[in-house]
């Protein structure tokens, strides 16, 4: 989808120590990134930066932009375009109608979404789903999927919703938001305790008995064996995010239903965090009366392993007749969904869904 739209957007990645500012077209970045410090704690400064790195964007094109559209973090007032009190930006606090100040300086529509949502668009529209539903055809599988759960690890845990190319918005702007979810060892406590890189460094100081503050790439070399420390430590950790996160997301795919696709920065853990996850999610619930069911009606896959990627690609529908008729149909008896990690990157995901994001608005 938009894949040959001629139309340009203007996109921004809000981070809290950079800008990056680019322009896409056809699904594509047309320019180069122009890369600014973000000044997060100066409001002025700030909004003066945004607005030299979108103008530096456009002065690059060889046409005229059609709409502006970026990812901030944190909450906001997406549809009035209004960003509210962010912990990575206190030059926020109180509100800012960011979008209306922007329409005024470029005379463009400007839409803002969260970063969450807009992974989850990018990979439901250019990444993740339609890769995965071309190997399904490939392999002769009629099975084809239209849902995603798009789940962010980094700073904090993030999440989107796609149902059927539409992104899921809600009514107050958090559809899709799993980080305050129930987190799976403790109810009381939001699961960002525990999907995050502030529970990655306070696991490993726990299993380890170590108290030197290590970032989670650190931990990940650990694990690697590329860095000294505890490495039984530093796999566990990344273990314990993922049964936290595969709770979570257990409990979100009995609504969405649909492939899950991970990024953010802690995913490069994927090969320690996914089989804990995918574990957590094919567990099993029960009833009073002792019966045992699984907690998901489909079954999980690890589509990063070859081993589970080839199960789940594999057709499991048969040819049931109709009553009164001498004509069959196919029946699909596998309920199946994978989890992957995108093959995109978070930022291009991020960007890609944030010009697909315009152009559905526009349209």
């Amino acid at each position: 989808m938009f894949s040959n739209d001629p139309r340009t957007v203007l996109t921004l990645d809000a981070g809290g120590t950079n800008f990056v500012f680019t322009a896409i077209r056809g699904n594509k970045e047309i320019t180069d990134p122009v890369i600014l410090p973000s000044h997060p704690d100066n409001r002025e400064v700030c909004l003066e930066t945004i607005v030299n790195g979108f103008s530096t964007i456009k002065k690059k094109l060889d046409d005229l932009p059609v709409a502006i559209s970026f990812a901030f973090p944190g909450p906001a007032d997406y549809e009035n375009g209004i960003i509210g009190d962010l912990p990575n930006f206190p030059a926020f606090r109180g509100g800012v109608a960011l979008g209306p100040f922007l329409i005024k300086k470029f005379g463009l529509p400007v839409f803002i979404n969260n970063d969450g949502n807009l992974f989850a668009y990018g990979e439901a529209l250019a990444g993740a789903l339609p890769e995965i539903n071309a190997e399904l055809k490939k392999a002769g599988s009629s099975k084809q999927y239209k849902n995603l759960l798009g789940i962010t690890l980094g700073t904090g845990f993030g999440g989107g919703v796609v149902i059927n190319n539409v992104l899921l918005s809600g009514d107050n702007g958090c559809g899709g938001d799993v980080w305050c979810s129930a987190n799976k060892y403790n109810n009381g406590l939001v699961s960002e305790e525990g999907v995050s890189i502030r529970a990655v460094k306070r696991v490993y100081r726990e299993l380890s008995g170590d108290d030197t503050e290590l970032t989670p790439k650190e931990i990940y070399d650990i694990a690697e064996s590329n860095r000294k420390g505890n490495r039984n430590a530093a796999i566990g950790t990344f273990e314990e995010l993922g049964r936290v996160a595969g709770f979570t997301v257990a409990e979100s795919l009995n609504i969405v239903d649909g492939i899950v696709v991970i990024g953010g920065g802690i995913a490069k853990a994927y090969k320690y965090i996914l089989p804990a996850m995918v574990d957590e999610m094919n567990g099993t619930r029960s009833m009073l009366s002792g019966s045992v069911f699984p907690r998901l009606q489909m079954r999980v896959y690890n589509l990063m392993s070859d081993t589970e990627k080839k199960a789940f690609l594999m057709d499991e529908s048969v040819w049931v007749s109709i009553p009164g008729s001498d004509k069959k149909m196919s029946h699909n008896t596998g309920k199946k969904t994978g989890v992957t990690v995108s093959s995109l990157g978070t930022s291009e995901a991020i960007a890609l869904g944030a010009y697909a994001y315009a152009l559905r608005m526009l349209d």
